[in-house]
């Protein structure tokens, strides 16, 4: 009998929600800090930010396990004698 495929842990449009949440969230926070500080160039900071902190959510919620392998013992390398 064999195996059923095994599906990934979520939803695609979970991973979608990540990388826009963290684009506008940090991109939100980039450019209030823009306002505040008076420069320019936080907001991408901010949009850059958030799109590499949301592309790793996802790849940590979406990593698939490897499948059980069986344990096979390492060669003592004092027996090779």
């Amino acid at each position: 009998m064999s195996q059923p495929e095994e599906k990934p842990k979520g939803d695609p449009w979970h991973a979608f929600g990540y990388v826009v949440a963290g684009v506008a969230f940090y991109g939100l926070l980039g450019w209030l800090a823009d306002r505040w500080l008076g420069t320019t160039f936080l907001v991408a900071v901010g949009i850059l930010a958030g799109a590499a902190l949301g592309i790793y959510m996802t790849a940590r919620r979406f990593r698939m396990e490897p499948p059980d392998q069986p344990h096979s013992p390492k060669p003592d390398i004092t027996d090779e004698q």
